[in-house]
């Protein structure tokens, strides 16, 4: 049975999908609170309840996003294989579902630059974390010898997560594409 805490955690769940598909659809400053609500099926005043407003709602889908894809990120990289292979595994998961629906909207641009708009303390958390994840696993490589470190792991780390962040741009097929070759040319690179 859920508790408050499970259904609450349920109905955010239902809203953030259902706001991230109208802000796809219409773009963040087109979209209104009264769009969200439509479309996740709830009164404004109930979804009021939940989020402030629709910056409210692009912080916590930043939080959500980052929350998801630290932790595949990390299943990513303790995956066996050539480093080129755990590195694709892991940009793969950086950037999942939500980054594919982005630079698959007409207002892809417009949804990147939410996070330096609204979120960018909540994206600075979560890279923080994210980069601290590669670093564990570029530390754990360097020690197996699978790697070399042209610095610590934390500062690669960083320079891994900002050639990705660097490519990121709409059509998603295209930033697929360079996405996966970014991850041979760089696990190349660490090689020994």
């Amino acid at each position: 049975m859920m508790d408050a805490s499970d259904i609450e955690r349920v109905k955010q769940e239902a809203i953030l999908g259902a706001a991230m598909a109208v802000m796809c659809q219409y773009g963040f400053r087109r979209t209104s609170m009264e769009d969200i609500a439509r479309a996740v099926g709830m009164s404004r005043p109930a979804l009021y309840q939940h989020f402030r407003n629709k910056e409210d709602i692009a912080r916590r889908m930043v939080e959500v996003y980052f929350d998801r894809a630290a932790d595949e990120v990390a299943v990513a990289l303790a995956g066996a294989g050539p480093v080129e292979a755990q590195l694709a595994r892991a940009f793969a998961a950086k950037t999942g579902p939500m980054i594919r629906e982005m630079l698959e909207s007409p207002h892809g641009a417009e949804l990147l630059d939410l996070k330096d708009s609204h979120a960018r303390d909540v994206v600075e958390a979560g890279m923080a974390r994210m980069t601290t994840v590669f670093a564990d696993w570029l530390t754990h490589e360097a020690a197996q010898g699978r790697v070399a470190l042209d610095g610590t792991a934390e500062q690669m780390a960083a320079l891994l997560l900002r050639a990705l962040d660097g490519i990121k741009r709409p059509p998603y097929a295209r930033f697929a594409t360079d996405r996966d070759r970014l991850a041979q040319v760089l696990g190349r690179g660490l090689r020994p």
